[in-house]
């Protein structure tokens, strides 16, 4: 699949871009474990989750709408995490639009786990109240959802060694992970959730 350039154009800037549990106030603290305290929460902050669920619930459990959506894989299987697919015309931040899906997989059946926003770098304010991050390095990512790091653009080969095509390539991002379909016990924005360990093998 060769990309045309105004869409991998919208690839990079898109990455550029169950309960709902009450956070902790962190003041968006660059962590792997996020935040998260049961009690009295923040009602600005579940109203923004109610909104995001209510969005992604025709997803939760349909991986078919979600590509039908515009998502696509861009990740294997990922440790504690899942499948990650990105929506390329998702390119600002809105809790009801997640540019990326997180998904757990067994026996061929698919469950949203996580919703995931993507920055250049850690935004000076919080996007969602007591949010903490993750990263993910830069990387050339290939057509069959797989992905190689590399520190340019220029360093991607067209193809894999699996002879997939060359998809697009991002730079080091800062992530945030919303475990939204998910109970983790690591917190809410942890970017992996020891919960999805079962389903580490696809």
């Amino acid at each position: 699949m060769t990309i045309k350039t105004p869409v991998r154009a919208a690839l990079v800037a898109a990455l550029a871009a169950s309960t709902i549990w009450g956070v902790a106030a962190s003041s968006g603290a660059d962590d792997h474990h996020g935040s998260m305290h049961m009690g009295k929460a923040d009602h600005g902050l579940v109203r923004q989750l109610a909104k995001a669920r209510l969005a992604t619930a025709k997803y939760a459990f349909s991986l078919k709408r979600a590509k039908q959506a515009g998502y696509k894989q861009i990740t294997p299987v990922m440790k504690n995490m899942g499948l990650h697919y990105l929506n390329p015309d998702i390119t600002k931040f809105d809790p009801a639009k997640p540019p990326i899906l997180v998904y757990t997989r067994r026996d061929g059946k698919y469950q949203l786990g996580a919703l995931e926003w993507v920055f250049p770098t850690k935004p000076k304010k919080a996007p969602l109240k007591g949010a903490t991050y993750g990263s993910f390095p830069a990387a050339c990512h290939y057509d069959d959802g797989t992905f190689v790091t590399a520190g340019s653009e220029a360093d991607c080969k067209p193809q894999n060694e699996d002879g997939s095509p060359f998809f697009f390539w991002h730079p080091d991002l800062v992530t945030m992970h919303v475990w939204l379909w998910y109970q983790n016990p690591d917190g809410l924005y942890a970017s992996m959730n020891p919960f999805v360990q079962p389903f580490n093998g696809g």
